[in-house]
C-alpha cells in the first residue's frame, strides 16, 4: 500500500504546490514510484510539470464527477517514476456539483483505490481553502504535510487548520499530521527565525528539520515546466527539497536508493545551510 500524503494549507502562497512537485520529483529520484494528484482548480502543479490544463483529454474532474477510472486520467511527466493526475479549469465548479452527491467526502478515496498498488507514494496537492476538494484530500490521505510560510500571518490560520484536521479524523481515523515544513525562509530577517522557533515550540518534532529558503530558482522553475531537481538541483532550494525528501523517506521508514557518499554530502550541505 502506498503512503498517501495530502499537502494542505488554507492560506495561499505558502509554497504548497512547490513542495508537492519538488518533493514528488525527489522521491522519484530516490527510486520511489510516485503519483502526484492535482485537485487544485488553479492547476498550478499541472502547469509546473509542463502540462497544459487546457489541452488534456481527461483530468481529475472526470474521475471525481463522471466516475472515469483514474488510470485513464494519469499523465506521464518528464521524470521517471513520477506520474501526474492533472487538474483542469472544470474543477472550479466541482464543489457546487459535489454538494448533492452521496459520500461526497470520499470521492477521491474511491477513485484512488483501484490504482494504489502501482505506487509507493501518492501526493495530493489541495486547493488553498478548506472546502470539499480539500476535505476529499484529507479523507483520502493517511498523513498531512502542512507548508508554513515563515511570516507572522501564516501562524494565524495554522491553529484553524489543525482543528480542521482533528475534526476530519471523525471521517478518517487514520489521518495525522505527517509533518510541518517551514517555507520561504529569509535568513536576512529576524522574523523568519522567530516564526520557525515558535512553530517548533508548539509542534516539536512534527516540524521537519529542513527549512525551505526563499529562492529565485524555485520561483523560476515552474515557468519552465520543471521541478527544481532538473532546473537547478544545486541551488539552495534544490538542496533543501532534496533534504526534505530524505526526511520524508526517514519518517516513512523507507530507504532511498542512493549511495552513502551522496547522503553524506547532502547532510554536510544541510548542516552548512543551517549554521550559515
Amino acid at each position: 500500500m502506498p503512503l498517501i500524503l495530502a499537502l494542505a494549507n488554507q492560506k495561499g502562497g505558502v509554497g504548497k504546490t512547490a513542495t508537492a512537485i519538488n518533493l514528488g520529483a525527489y522521491l522519484s529520484f530516490y527510486g520511489k514510484k510516485v503519483l502526484l494528484v492535482d485537485i487544485d482548480p488553479q492547476a498550478n502543479a499541472t502547469s509546473s510539470l509542463g502540462l497544459s490544463a487546457n489541452s488534456l483529454d481527461y483530468s481529475i474532474y472526470d474521475s471525481l464527477l463522471d466516475n472515469r477510472p483514474l488510470d485513464q486520467t494519469i499523465s506521464l511527466t518528464n521524470r521517471v517514476n513520477l506520474d501526474l493526475v492533472p487538474s483542469s479549469r472544470d474543477l472550479a465548479g466541482a464543489e457546487v456539483e459535489m454538494v448533492e452527491m452521496l459520500q461526497r467526502e470520499f470521492l477521491l478515496r474511491q477513485a484512488l483505490a483501484p490504482i494504489e498498488g502501482q505506487y509507493e507514494f501518492i501526493l495530493i496537492d489541495s486547493p488553498p481553502s478548506l472546502g470539499l476538494l480539500t476535505l476529499n484530500a484529507l479523507c483520502a490521505a493517511e498523513g498531512v504535510i502542512i507548508p508554513v510560510q515563515c511570516e507572522f500571518l501564516a501562524l494565524e490560520g495554522l491553529t484553524h487548520l489543525v482543528h480542521t484536521i482533528d475534526l476530519v479524523r471523525g471521517l478518517n481515523p487514520t489521518l495525522h499530521i505527517f509533518g510541518l515544513v517551514m517555507t520561504m525562509f529569509d535568513a536576512r530577517t529576524n522574523l523568519s527565525s522567530e516564526v520557525v522557533s515558535e512553530v517548533r515550540e508548539h509542534f516539536g518534532d512534527r516540524v521537519f528539520r529542513t527549512v525551505i529558503p526563499r529562492s529565485v530558482r524555485l520561483s523560476e522553475a515552474p515557468s519552465h515546466g520543471e521541478p527544481i531537481l532538473s532546473y537547478a538541483p544545486n541551488s539552495p532550494g534544490g538542496l533543501a527539497y532534496r533534504n526534505l525528501a530524505l526526511e520524508v523517506l526517514e519518517r516513512a521508514q523507507m530507504s532511498p536508493a542512493i549511495e552513502v557518499s551522496i547522503a553524506g554530502q547532502i547532510s554536510k550541505r544541510k548542516q552548512a545551510i543551517e549554521e550559515g
